[in-house]
């Protein structure tokens, strides 16, 4: 039986968090972007991640994973084939070749859009969305929102880092009726 509550080891957390990057005034002044490309660069944190992700969702039925532009893609498609899932790419507007459902979302530092080609998910299907960073909640919300429209089930949600001060986990909650049921790996507070 998989303990889906236990937590990465110390080891792993540092070595993780060692792995990421703080890059001031990005992508516009006052902001701290936390950038996951280091992670990335080594195999061994970005196996670290992948398995950690992987094993907190295994023995759950997954039908469909849902990676948010870009980075979302790395490990959502990467967890998708882990788990035996398919995967749904959802994206900014005007990127996807086909009809596509629309959603409209606020962020941290403004408002945007995405957009998931129209009959992608299956009615009943349960979804899992993920991404490579929780702040506020707005993008994984929206991604979440797509999925419902086409008739799926909302799994979770899962994120590499969580910066928790931002309040993005309480923000899924409450957009998902209660039934969001959130896992980051490496959860930061203020000023970490």
């Amino acid at each position: 039986m998989v303990d889906h509550d236990a937590l990465p080891s110390e080891h792993a957390l540092r070595y993780l968090k060692a792995h990421l990057r703080s890059v001031p005034d990005f992508p516009r002044p006052g902001i701290l972007f936390k950038d996951i490309t280091p992670l990335l660069a080594d195999p061994r944190a970005l196996h670290i991640t992948l398995d950690l992700l992987a094993q907190r969702y295994i023995g759950e039925r997954v039908d469909v994973v849902v990676g948010v532009e870009s980075r979302g893609f790395i490990f959502g498609g990467a967890l998708s084939a882990r788990l035996n899932a398919g995967f749904v790419p959802v994206r900014k507007p005007g990127k996807l070749p086909a009809a596509a459902d629309r959603v409209a979302y606020d962020l941290e530092y403004g408002s945007a859009e995405l957009e998931m080609h129209k009959g992608s998910i299956a009615p009943g299907a349960r979804v899992l969305v993920v991404d490579d960073l929780l702040a506020t909640g707005g993008t994984a919300s929206a991604a979440a929102e797509l999925a419902r429209r086409q008739g799926g089930e909302l799994a979770g949600f899962a994120f590499v880092v969580e910066l928790e001060f931002l309040g993005g986990r309480a923000l899924l909650a409450q957009r998902a009726g209660g039934e969001a049921r959130v896992y980051s790996i490496v959860r930061l507070a203020a000023g970490e």
